[in-house]
């Protein structure tokens, strides 16, 4: 199993404060949301892979270039984002995905009350529908890095819920590229139980717990 570093999720943005840009799609003038770089701490969790270690993002660049995708350059990258951002809120709208900024970053939690059954790892057939949406802007917008990461609660054995997470990861991963997203874009991970969102004492803490989250880190120069 390959050794992977665990951080806290402050992402590193490219840093372009206080620049306002035209966007290029509306034609409107904005600041770009990178300026701000929020950090959403323990609301999402943290992030490995592609995410945090330096030396696996530019493998995963390296490979996107490779396979004919460009990256986005100078101040363009909040903007690309921006729009990303938008167009994410606008199909996910009422289906129970919340959508979250951070920095240049774009983190989708898709609870598992609709995404699984309970101690399952196959995808609900009425959840497909909304990650064909989610693939349908994920394919527009090529220019980003994609993390699937499986979260569950505490109840049952680590490597049980880690096997799940991963699991759920894969069918979430699966999915995407069964609706067109290029794999080599997809890093998929499975965290298990360490990485809860909110107490695991309670039933609700623990659904919130049980999730899969897609985290969206654009490509740059």
């Amino acid at each position: 199993m390959k050794k992977v570093f665990v951080a806290s999720l402050l992402a590193t943005s490219v840093a372009i404060t206080g620049c306002s840009t035209i966007n290029p799609y509306t034609g409107e003038k904005q600041t770009s949301k990178a300026a701000s770089g929020a950090a959403i701490g323990a609301a999402v969790g943290a992030l490995i892979g592609i995410a945090t270690s330096d030396s696996a993002k530019e493998r995963k660049e390296r490979a996107l270039k490779g396979a004919g995708i460009g990256a986005i350059t100078g101040g363009g990258v909040g903007v690309y984002m921006d729009v990303q951002e938008a167009k994410l809120r606008q199909k996910l709208e009422g289906a129970g995905v919340s959508v979250t900024r951070d920095g240049d970053n774009i983190i989708l939690n898709m609870p598992g009350n609709i995404t699984f059954a309970t101690n399952q790892s196959s995808l609900q057939e009425g959840f497909k529908p909304t990650l064909d949406a989610v693939a349908e802007v994920l394919k527009e917008y090529e220019k980003t890095m994609i993390q699937v990461g499986g979260h569950t609660d505490s109840t049952g054995g680590d490597q049980y819920n880690l096997l799940l997470s991963k699991q759920r990861a894969q069918s979430v991963s699966s999915a995407l590229m069964d609706f067109g997203v290029q794999p080599v874009r997809i890093d998929t991970v499975g965290f298990g139980e360490t990485q809860p969102i909110a107490s695991n004492s309670t039933d609700a803490g623990r659904a919130a717990n049980r999730r899969v989250e897609l985290t969206l880190l654009p490509l740059t120069e």
